[in-house]
């Protein structure tokens, strides 16, 4: 019997966490026609690199890897938001020719990557009609631009107790610092019961919090005009709020991210107050966690103007205590673009001023940068990088006091967390709460009884009293059952 050659395929992700989940589609589809995925480049039959395009860091960051993989490896597929990037001209930003290697696609295409791919390593497709149902990629080549499905995606690259949920790809929005619908396209979403169907895959294998990701979340299901589609028989109204309601009944945590503010996000926090379980003696967040992305970018109405960026900061004040009323442990996570051309000190202190009145949760900070093909960069108006550095040096640091301060409401209170690891040195277990997002938000340091450490599983759910806080974590104590 001829002995089958086994390919091997290395992988290098970078960017957001919508890219992640274009490379674990990819991976998938190569891992289902028994093609391995290896960590080392040099055991590899060839390296892909699923690139970043957004600011000129990250296409740096994209071209030093693609060069990397080329010194380790010498035969690569470049993918992903670079390979759509054009330059002033129309013309590809890069090409095969220029930078030597064997293809270059863009984004949103899973299907046709992983195509070449295979032909590459001449092994033949399966991806056939009869395999194609049961996995079917978003935005695949062979149907229609406004069709999608879903991924089985049993192969992830986050951590087995967690997955991204993309529902949709594109954007509507005009942002004058922004070129990802340049790259990505217009809004595209997917159908509700292809969502429901992959969450549902990735619950049953082991799953325990799912985050929902898209260019911009609040607008699922305007592209279809929110048609109403029929979910196991029953009918669901194809917007967030039908979605977030079917997601619910998984019985996992629901995390929303990359939400614009708008009005229909009202509706969605009731559905964040606490449910109770254990015997309805302590409250648990299995379903939507009270926890909203919303990068408001800035504050001052003139920036925002210039940005072309939705939402007065007034009304936002408004509705943010009315949804802190509603759910009292609501936690808002936020961004913010300092620097941006025209911003005068007047502008920034405005800013300040919101964030102290917003009282905002978890905060992130960037410094305006020109991206090749964004409105922005023809304005004249532009920032000394010393003084964006400054104002975000600033800001980072008056935001710090009160993001210190809004996380001691939650002292005291015996909250569920899901257990990320454990430190063995220091003797303490690691933790998210409602209020941590993976890898951008702070971490809980849970002090268990050390004998039943050995017992604690990586990715399960515990009971743990909140003893103290710093600026950016919890302290806690385990409950002992």
């Amino acid at each position: 019997m001829k002995k089958k050659n086994i390919h091997s395929v290395g992988f290098i992700s970078l960017g957001c966490p919508k890219a992640l989940v274009d490379t674990e589609q990819i991976v998938n589809l190569l891992v289902s026609d028994d093609i391995k995925i290896t960590p080392s480049f040099q055991e590899a039959d060839l390296v892909v690199v699923n690139t970043c395009g957004f600011i000129d860091a990250a296409v740096k960051e994209s071209l030093d890897s693609i060069k990397e993989a080329k010194k380790k490896n010498g035969k690569v597929i470049v993918t992903g938001c670079l390979g759509a990037k054009k330059n002033s001209d129309g013309a590809p930003l890069i090409t095969p020719e220029d930078l030597g290697v064997l293809e270059i696609t863009g984004p949103n295409n899973p299907v046709h990557t992983a195509k070449l791919i295979k032909k590459q390593l001449n092994v033949r497709d399966r991806f056939d009609s009869e395999t194609r149902n049961k996995r079917k990629l978003f935005l695949e080549e062979e149907t229609s631009s406004k069709s999608s499905a879903t991924s089985s995606r049993n192969y992830l690259l986050t951590p087995s107790h967690y997955a991204y949920v993309k529902i949709s790809e594109g954007c509507n929005q005009s942002c004058t610092f922004c070129i990802i619908p340049s790259m990505r396209g217009k809004l595209v979403s997917r159908k509700v019961s292809e969502i429901i169907e992959e969450a549902k895959n990735l619950v049953s294998n082991g799953v325990k919090e799912i985050i929902i990701i898209s260019q911009d979340t609040g607008a699922y299901g305007v592209d279809n005009k929110y048609q109403t589609e029929f979910v196991n028989g029953v009918p669901v109204k194809a917007n967030l709020l039908g979605l977030v309601k079917e997601l619910q009944k998984l019985k996992v945590w629901i995390r929303l991210h990359y939400i614009y503010p708008y009005k229909n996000i009202d509706s969605l926090i009731p559905l964040m107050e606490k449910k109770e379980n254990f015997n309805d003696i302590v409250p648990s967040r299995q379903g939507i966690v009270p926890y909203i992305d919303m990068p408001f970018q800035h504050a001052h109405p003139d920036i925002l103007k210039k940005m072309k960026r939705p939402g007065k900061m007034e009304n936002i004040l408004t509705r943010l205590a009315s949804w802190r009323k509603i759910c009292p442990d609501l936690t808002i996570r936020s961004t913010f673009i300092v620097g941006f051309p025209g911003e005068t000190e007047a502008h920034f202190d405005y800013l300040l001023q919101f964030l102290t009145e917003a009282k905002l949760d978890r905060v992130g900070c960037f410094t305006y940068s020109p991206v090749a093909g964004a409105t922005a960069n023809k304005y004249s108006d532009h920032i000394p990088e010393s003084v964006s550095l400054d104002r975000q040096s600033k800001l980072l640091l008056h935001q710090a006091k009160i993001s210190k301060n809004r996380l001691k409401r939650w002292n005291g209170k015996r909250v569920e967390v899901i257990i990320e690891g454990i430190d063995s040195e220091n003797e303490v277990l690691i933790a998210r709460g409602p209020a941590d997002s993976p890898e951008i938000d702070g971490i809980v340091h849970v002090y268990p009884d050390q004998e039943k450490v050995s017992h604690i599983e990586i990715g399960n759910f515990y009971l743990v009293d909140i003893m103290g806080n710093n600026e950016h974590d919890l302290i806690a104590k385990i409950v002992n059952e």
